[in-house]
């Protein structure tokens, strides 16, 4: 140390390298006592410095806490020594460029200053090399560059360099929060939320996707979306189909039965054309529930929910008329009654005629005005672009289901009120089940639909609309075909006549 000191080429102008090292360990305490013990005392610790003279240089590189740092430079201070940070207040700084002073006294920098690693060899000589500048800039800013792998650490120093910031890096896929009362290098890491990414450290925002592409698990990249609907590929599809197949061939073999047993009494006895109509009119409500599968095109929106709608009619006119035509028989059966003019296949046919009308000008208004079309739903879902048909007017397909719903009603009630008429009309009693099936799935299928998106929300309809058919189909035809089939004996005419004798 002492030729060191002595080398002029080194310190020139009388500087001094001081060669004592005190470790703080970061206590207060224990850097308080080394300060003081590096102040006068008995020893020469600090070669040519008298304590009270301000000619001569001495300065102290003090690496604690900001806390422990304000108090040694206020005890230091007392004697007349710098920490050396920097301002460097009223003390000069050797340039070897250029020499002199380097502050002035407004504490700006006055001259370019040179960042020299300083080397010590093998042979204890000292090579300097320049790792870095300070320059002045015209415009007054201080430009700080420094070539990092220019600089030459000691052996038992090559580790891990300190960390400049106080946390670790944000890595991809997530965003820095600035934290409130700390300094800018001090942030929080917070994941990117939904549909948005970012792609590299320390992003300062997270980018948001296309509509048709979303995040990956990570948040690191967009990645295009699965474009879904009800398909006949998938197991939904598959179900739904099958069903649809076979409630349209039991519908094809319970009319293949009516029309082979058309003129036995149990046939005859409530309207064949009405029963024939029904028949009909459920055969083609299961086939229409293809249209609500596969891929939506233009046409198969336009005609999906106004065809569904209008059969579907047809159907609930049919047992409305068949359930007047039993409350109309009975009445008539009475002597005297003037109901008898009103038995025929010409009333019940009007009623259907007229219910299917309404129908029918409501899906014409709503095609006129707002008709369906396609469209992908790029929102509802996370992963997903949904293919779906959009209702157009949501009031006028409420406005046709409810009216649905309001001849059912009608259909119910008048059944229910005629369920204890005699034997040989009985068919109230069915009626009367079979509304209850169909409207509990209605009732029951207008929540269930506005909680469900895409491909699931159709199969809610489609279901439903299977349900309801399969419900009149069966609690309406079913005892029928069973007697028949099963029992041929009771479909004879002298044991409905029996029949209706006992009731009355």
């Amino acid at each position: 140390m002492l030729e060191i000191n002595q080398n002029l080429r080194l310190f020139p102008n009388n500087i001094t390298l001081g060669y004592t090292v005190y470790e703080n360990n970061f206590d207060p305490r224990l850097t308080y006592n080394a300060v003081l013990d590096l102040l006068p005392s008995i020893q020469d610790t600090i070669p040519n410095y008298k304590c009270g003279r301000q000619n001569n240089l001495l300065a102290v590189l003090e690496g604690s806490e900001s806390d422990i740092s304000i108090d040694v430079s206020s005890l230091l201070s007392t004697y007349k020594v710098p920490q050396l940070h920097p301002f460097l207040r009223h003390y000069q700084l050797h340039n070897i460029s250029v020499g002199g002073k380097d502050l002035d006294e407004n504490e700006d920098l006055e001259a370019n200053l040179d960042i020299v690693n300083m080397i010590i060899l093998g042979n204890l000589s000292i090579l300097s090399v320049k790792v870095g500048s300070i320059e002045r800039q015209a415009s007054g800013e201080i430009k700080l560059t420094i070539d990092q792998d220019a600089i030459v650490l000691p052996p038992w120093y090559r580790q891990m360099l300190p960390a400049s910031r106080c946390t670790q890096s944000c890595l991809p896929g997530h965003v820095k929060v600035t934290l409130e009362r700390k300094p800018i290098c001090c942030y929080d890491c917070s994941a990117c939320g939904e549909g948005t990414i970012s792609s590299q450290e320390d992003a300062d925002i997270c980018t948001k996707c296309p509509e048709d592409q979303h995040p990956n698990l990570d948040h690191t990249q967009c990645i295009p979306k699965v474009i879904t609907f009800l398909s006949y590929q998938e197991t939904l599809g598959v179900i739904l189909l099958v069903l649809v197949l076979f409630l349209s061939i039991v519908t094809l073999l319970t009319l293949g039965i009516f029309i082979k047993y058309t003129d036995t009494p149990i046939v005859k006895a409530n309207n064949r054309d009405l029963t024939y109509i029904l028949l009909l009119s459920l055969l083609l409500s299961f086939l229409s529930s293809l249209l609500f599968i596969g891929q939506p095109r233009r046409v198969t929106c336009l005609l999906r929910q106004t065809a569904f709608s209008t059969i579907f009619t047809v159907a609930v006119s049919s047992v409305l008329a068949k359930t007047i035509t039993v409350v109309v028989a009975f009445m008539a059966a009475k002597p005297g009654s003037r109901m008898r003019k009103w038995l025929g296949k010409s009333v019940a046919k009007s009623i259907v005629l007229l219910c299917s009308t309404v129908q029918i000008g409501l899906c014409l208004i709503w095609l006129g005005i707002s008709p369906p079309f396609t469209e992908f739903d790029m929102q509802s879902r996370h992963a997903q672009i949904i293919w779906q048909c959009n209702e157009g007017s949501v009031a006028m397909f409420y406005g046709a289901l409810g009216y649905m719903g309001f001849l059912a009603a009608i259909s119910f009630t008048v059944a229910f009120l005629a369920r204890k008429l005699p034997g040989a009309f009985n068919e109230a009693k069915l009626i009367t089940f079979s509304m209850l099936v169909f409207c509990s799935v209605w009732v029951s299928f207008v929540p269930t639909y506005l909680s469900t998106k895409g491909k699931y929300m159709v199969a809610v309809q489609v279901f439903s609309i299977l349900a309801s058919s399969a419900g009149l189909l069966g609690c309406i035809f079913f005892p029928k075909c069973y007697i028949i089939v099963v029992r041929p004996g009771l479909n004879i005419k002298d044991h409905l006549m029996m029949k209706n004798q006992d009731g009355i």
